[in-house]
């Protein structure tokens, strides 16, 4: 057998995985820029919005950052996988990006 990922095959997103005569190109984590292998632990380096802790990409809980990041009244932050998003608290709805009593 051949190593045809020996020359680098595929795309900057994806890893090359040999197979017996061949061999196939698989998609990296979401949480990398380029990867060596299969999770989130074989990053080349973290996507945006994720930082490396004990050697894996793990999501950054931007909810919980000492500083806020939804900073509207009556906002709420959640937590998204890479990223967050700003919602209206309970019993508030979105009217042209103000968040009003329902």
């Amino acid at each position: 057998d051949l190593d045809e990922c020996a020359a680098s095959p595929c795309k900057d997103h994806q890893y090359c995985l040999n197979t017996d005569g061949s061999f196939s190109c698989k998609a990296c984590d979401a949480s990398c820029v380029g990867c060596t292998g299969e999770g989130s632990d074989k990053c080349k380096t973290c996507a945006s919005g994720y930082m490396k802790e004990d050697e894996k990409c793990t999501d950054i809980d931007e909810c919980s950052l000492p500083e806020k990041v939804c900073v509207k009244e009556n906002q709420d932050c959640v937590n998204t996988s890479g990223s967050y998003k700003c919602v209206c608290s309970e019993g508030f709805e979105d009217k042209d990006g103000t968040c009003v009593q329902t």
